[in-house]
């Protein structure tokens, strides 16, 4: 993203909907998909899962990534929604998750 540019979403909340979508998805792939360090990935990670955004649980080798939508949002503004309505709004269904990476 050249200088001057903006998004509206913040860095947790692109790997939130991205682990809402893709819940086996590996550190490495959400990193790139993002657009984010993988060290970073992590962190947002641990962030939201010491929250209790998202649980993760050992499949194998690999995550698996619970999100729990009924959490409300962080802002004062945006307390009188939770993150179920944020995944909405974007079109994602955590019950179907996409496949793919």
């Amino acid at each position: 993203m050249s200088k001057g540019q903006w998004t509206f979403l913040s860095n947790h909340g692109r790997v939130f909907i991205y682990i809402a979508k893709h819940p086996k998805a590996t550190t490495e792939v959400i990193s790139r998909e993002v657009g984010l360090t993988q060290r970073g990935v992590q962190k947002i990670i641990a962030e939201l899962e010491g929250s209790g955004y998202i649980a993760r649980r050992k499949e194998g080798r690999r995550n698996l990534y619970t999100i729990h939508p009924e959490l409300p949002l962080r802002h004062r503004l945006e307390q009188g929604h939770v993150a179920g309505d944020l995944l909405a709004a974007l079109g994602c269904d955590p019950e179907k998750p996409v496949a793919g990476p």
